[in-house]
């Protein structure tokens, strides 16, 4: 079984819902993990964007790469630039593949502007974990 770890800035976002779709899409053929270089806690936006593609990230934790250390990690996703760049040194010899997704927190607007944004973010991070795991495990 692979050990995949997506890794994001403050795992409470990106990284959580490529953690969902990633174990939807895998199944049991993998070891689905997230963390951030720091950790911010799940986002409620994401959670909420989550279900309703019935996706339940709610007992998801957010948590520091740190506490991966013992792990030995086949593939690495970062999901932002900021990670990819700002990682502190993680031993592996995991592949690593990066695809840097808009942080849907970010977004300044209205209740609807910022919805949107967070289902697009979403949807954008389905099709490539779906993506992913149709070329990656097989």
């Amino acid at each position: 079984m692979l050990n995949i770890l997506v890794l994001c800035t403050g795992n409470s976002c990106r990284s959580q819902m490529a953690e969902g779709y990633l174990r939807f899409f895998a199944k049991d053929k993998a070891q689905i993990y997230s963390a951030g270089i720091e950790t911010h806690g799940v986002n409620a936006r994401a959670v909420a964007t989550m279900l309703e593609d019935d996706i339940d990230i709610s007992t998801q934790t957010s948590n520091n790469i740190k506490e991966y250390s013992n792990i030995d990690f086949d593939l690495i996703i970062t999901v932002c630039d900021n990670a990819k760049e700002n990682c502190p040194y993680f031993p592996t010899k995991a592949k690593k593949l990066h695809h840097d997704f808009t942080d849907p927190s970010k977004t300044k607007g209205n209740e609807k502007e910022i919805t949107e944004q967070f289902q697009n973010v979403r949807n954008e991070i389905k099709e490539y974990c779906k993506n992913f795991i149709s070329e990656n495990i097989k």
